[in-house]
């Protein structure tokens, strides 16, 4: 077997944690993130027949059954996942039960998943029934998109309509726009189906009062979606107090989003 530390995948992982950490969006055990693995590339540094013990996930999972996931571990830092990746990150696999996890490496203090695992797992069968090629979600608490959520109204089109508004790329980057949610209780069930259903439309949910959720086909796509969106939150925060001379037209952002070719929310422009 090959040395588990040296897997490209556990590598990215750590990278993006470090980075998350590092631009203050996953303060102390805040964040988390799961990232769907094939077979094959855990193979070469895993015995996926040794189970090292048997988890409860708390909900069905049926079409995630023999599925691999790399996921952080409840009340861990991101900031801790370099140094010790085998604490602070577990891979599992859905049991042929639906309802269980196999942990196949890391918590190796005891630990276990995250608490918002159900939320993640719903998610992920949300877009794998929209998108075949998605592998990853990721939960943070991007700082100026966190802000903005107490002075913009949490209205799905005037929300992504503002984002759009704030920077040229955003509409290319996101043209399927941002899905909200008002402030609910983490950590349940509830949180984790209401953000499944706004997964089969958005890849991008706003958790009101709390944080984002995004989902893409790799750990960079996603952590990109919601870059994009903290940096159009920060600009509207720094400006909105502020007279505005200039803006994107809706005009223009249709130009845009036909430039690029992407298939862009056209109910959400004013035209």
């Amino acid at each position: 077997m090959k040395d588990i530390l040296t897997a490209p995948f556990l590598n990215e992982m750590m990278q993006t944690t470090a980075n998350m950490y590092r631009l203050g969006w996953d303060e102390r055990n805040g964040g988390n993130i799961s990232y769907l693995l094939e077979e094959t590339e855990v193979s070469p540094y895993l015995d996926l027949s040794h189970v090292l013990r048997t988890l409860p996930l708390g909900f069905h999972a049926p079409s995630l059954e023999g599925r691999l996931f790399l996921v952080t571990g409840t009340g861990k830092y991101f900031k801790n996942v370099e140094k010790d990746p085998e604490t602070n990150l577990g891979i599992i696999r859905i049991a042929k039960d639906g309802q269980t996890a196999e942990l196949l490496w890391g918590y190796q203090d005891g630990g276990k998943f995250t608490s918002e695992l159900p939320a993640h797992l719903m998610s992920h069968m949300a877009r794998l029934s929209v998108d075949p090629q998605h592998r990853v979600v990721m939960h943070s608490h991007p700082t100026y998109t966190l802000a903005m959520n107490y002075v913009h109204k949490l209205n799905e089109k005037e929300l992504t309509h503002t984002l759009w508004e704030m920077c040229t790329e955003c509409i290319v980057v996101f043209p399927d726009g941002v899905g909200v949610l008002p402030w609910m209780l983490c950590g349940t069930n509830e949180i984790g189906e209401a953000t499944a259903k706004k997964m089969k439309e958005f890849r991008l949910v706003i958790w009101g009062m709390h944080g984002i959720y995004g989902a893409g086909k790799s750990l960079d796509e996603t952590f990109g979606l919601i870059e994009t969106v903290e940096k159009a939150a920060q600009i509207y925060m720094l400006t909105a107090h502020l007279p505005r001379m200039n803006t994107i037209k809706d005009e223009q952002l249709k130009q845009l989003a036909e430039f690029f070719g992407v298939s862009y929310r056209k109910d959400f422009l004013n035209l």
